[in-house]
């Protein structure tokens, strides 16, 4: 390699030459981000010439004895360091990143999973733990996986998130157990992909006759055709259609069965609908919305199904134009 090294280079080079076993503990330390782009380097890496690993050892060497201090330093010493050297309130964020966090590591690999099924991994436990959980997660991907836990028990997690601050040993015994499920269940599996999901979303993006493509993977297999159409046509897509596309929506569905599926629904698709809706008519669904008071999922579920089946329906004879995925924009 010629030139002046990267860091990333130069720790590539460190992983290469400790072995295989070292080099995996190190790997399982690293967030999912880290670890792609570290991995990405390494197995671009040949040939490399003798003073390149000298230099990237040489330069891990020194940083590690600036890095590393006492051996066996207790946290009260490195608390009265730390104070002195960086102030009390980034001293503390430091050291709880240092102690308590053997979890840590674990929950890296949890990254690999999909949202979807980390939140049924934890959708049967209370509602503490979740939030310890989800504590530990990167913010994106907790984001993710709080939206796909149901979403009447979606604020009473997120409230107790935000009231953690220390976690007692106990509760964090717990949570270990809990990623210690999820891991040995990760791998009794092979990789999973959302595949029916996936398929909808290139249909909805694919050019020219998307109907004609459909009805070729009809000839297929209807079955999973039929749920590639539903995924297609998800209740979430009225939040980006048109003012005229969702005029024509209320006038063909009632308002009785509007009621029912915005229960629960993203603000998004609920300010979309009532926006359109003449403001008296408006007034007047919301108190009918009110008064409806608590619906089952289920009910909730099949009313949104239908209303979807009458997007599609109207879309499929030319009266409506449907947009299915959100597009970039350009200021």
């Amino acid at each position: 390699m010629g030139g002046t090294m990267t860091p990333v280079e130069q720790a590539a080079i460190v992983m290469l030459s400790i072995g295989e076993e070292p080099a995996a503990a190190v790997l399982r330390c690293l967030s999912r981000e880290e670890l792609l782009e570290l991995t990405q380097v390494m197995s671009r890496m040949s040939g490399i010439k003798v003073d390149s690993v000298k230099t990237a050892l040489q330069c891990f060497f020194d940083d590690y004895r600036q890095q590393s201090g006492l051996h066996g330093a207790s946290r009260s010493y490195l608390k009265r360091s730390l104070d002195l050297a960086l102030g009390s309130e980034i001293a503390n964020s430091v050291l709880n990143n240092i102690y308590g966090d053997a979890i840590r590591p674990k929950m890296a690999r949890l990254q690999w999973a999909t949202p979807k099924w980390l939140a049924e991994r934890i959708a049967r436990e209370h509602v503490r733990m979740q939030a310890v959980f989800l504590s530990f997660l990167p913010s994106a991907l907790a984001g993710q996986v709080i939206e796909a836990l149901p979403a009447e028990s979606r604020d009473r997690v997120l409230i107790n998130v935000a009231r953690l601050s220390e976690i007692d040993h106990e509760l964090l015994h717990e949570l270990e157990e809990l990623v210690d499920r999820c891991l040995e269940a990760m791998g009794s599996q092979s990789a999973t992909v959302e595949g029916i999901r996936q398929a909808a979303e290139i249909l909805n993006r694919l050019p020219g006759d998307r109907a004609r493509m459909v009805e070729l993977l009809r000839a297929h297999d209807p079955a999973v055709v039929a749920e590639i159409e539903v995924s297609m046509y998800d209740f979430f897509i009225l939040s980006r259609q048109t003012e005229a596309t969702l005029q024509r929506l209320i006038e063909v569905v009632p308002l009785e069965q509007w009621a029912i599926a915005l229960k629960g629904a993203e603000p998004a698709i609920r300010d979309a609908v009532l926006q359109t809706m003449p403001r008296r008519q408006a007034q007047g669904f919301e108190d009918m919305m009110r008064r409806s008071g608590p619906v089952p999922m289920s009910r909730v579920k099949q009313a949104r199904e239908e209303i979807m089946a009458q997007v599609k329906a109207l879309a499929e004879a030319g009266e409506v134009d449907v947009q299915l995925f959100a597009e970039a924009v350009v200021e």
